[in-house]
């Protein structure tokens, strides 16, 4: 079938807007018609040329919900009309990792799907006979996507799907890195360093928790009023004396949670600095850039603290981004007021351009 695609031609150009090919699903694959999908910082960061990992030409996007269309032999898990989001993260239940209990991270499909391909070494997408890499496992910037069946949660009927798309990435990542990766405490205090999507959903994470004071910080003012409409008590504008006031505030011994959701190594170090002594957890969950490297000096380890990092918030996703929908549906969640633009499929590189300034915390590719 020919749908249309934003393609990533070369790095640090805009993407392509163009008719491409979508094979059929094979064993274990699932074809989605996407309705709805999130412009996140990570396609950006890969559209750049920054990111190590990187490759051109491709379809991005990753943070999408759609509805099931067709199935492949083996599927069982979903069924044409299931309403779904996609998951860079994927969850087979079956492999080492996923046995353990101990991670999200499952090793069933991710040599395959850090080279573009699905899980057999080829790719469902092409243009003029030939092949276009995937995107981590997703490639949601696409009228419709063929994916595996472990890149699937089956979600309820009941969830707009343009808001179902942010807890593919985003929106999850910062509430599971707060409710399963580092889970606060009833009565803790917490910083939560950054105020973009990540960090927003950790202060609802920390809210839902029952922290006892939840702190954010960022350099917006827009976006700390955000964050205490979802559950922040203090806000700071950041800044380099950011840990000596975190460390003033709780009697010169820090926080019992911090996390970072800026991908600035320069923040991640404030964030470790500004954990407990004893106890304290930093929790982090950005993306820092190619080659930059975090410097921790050893007395903080020794005296007690935990520095941990956070795929998909530690989400296991086809078990517990369905969960994360229910509270929003039940309205623990306002996950409405994440999305701040709609755009359509041909103005995406408009939606890199309201990311690049900051404007809104989520624009949201709409599907007709």
């Amino acid at each position: 079938m020919q749908i249309r695609a934003a393609v990533l031609e070369e790095f640090a150009t805009p993407l392509t807007v163009t008719t491409v090919d979508l094979a059929a699903p094979k064993a274990g694959e699932v074809l989605v018609r996407l309705k709805a999908c999130g412009i996140c910082h990570t396609d950006m960061y890969t559209a750049s040329g920054v990111d190590p990992s990187g490759y051109a030409p491709c379809v991005l996007g990753h943070e999408g919900a759609g509805v099931v269309e067709t199935v492949g032999e083996g599927v069982t898990s979903v069924v044409p009309g299931d309403h779904v989001v996609t998951l860079f993260s994927p969850q087979c239940g079956k492999c080492v990792n996923c046995l353990s209990g101990r991670t999200n991270i499952c090793m069933a499909i991710r040599e395959q799907q850090n080279l573009g391909y699905l899980p057999d070494g080829t790719a469902r997408l092409s243009r003029d006979g030939e092949p276009l890499r995937h995107f981590m496992g997703c490639s949601t910037f696409a009228e419709a996507t063929v994916v595996s069946e472990y890149s699937l949660a089956k979600i309820s009927k009941d969830a707009p799907l343009a808001t179902a798309a942010l807890f593919a990435c985003g929106l999850s990542t910062g509430l599971g890195a707060a409710m399963y990766k580092a889970p606060v405490f009833e009565g803790a205090t917490v910083v939560v360093f950054g105020a973009g999507m990540v960090g927003l959903g950790a202060v609802a994470g920390a809210r839902l928790q029952n922290a006892g004071r939840i702190i954010c910080v960022d350099l917006s003012e827009d976006r700390l009023e955000l964050a205490r409409h979802h559950g922040a008590t203090d806000t700071w504008i950041g800044g380099a004396d950011t840990v000596d006031r975190v460390l003033e505030e709780t009697d010169g011994y820090g926080a019992d949670f911090t996390y970072e959701a800026t991908g600035l190594v320069g923040v991640m170090q404030q964030a470790v600095e500004a954990a407990r002594i004893g106890w304290g957890t930093c929790c982090v969950t950005g993306v820092a850039g190619k080659g930059e490297t975090l410097d921790i000096v050893p007395r903080y380890l020794i005296t007690g603290r935990t520095v941990m990092g956070a795929s998909f918030g530690g989400v296991k996703s086809r078990d517990q981004v369905p969960l994360l929908i229910d509270r929003y549906l039940a309205g623990d969640i306002d996950a409405d007021a994440f999305v701040s633009h709609r755009l359509s499929l041909d103005d995406v590189n408009k939606g890199f351009d309201l990311m690049h300034h900051q404007d809104g915390i989520r624009s949201v590719i709409e599907f007709s």
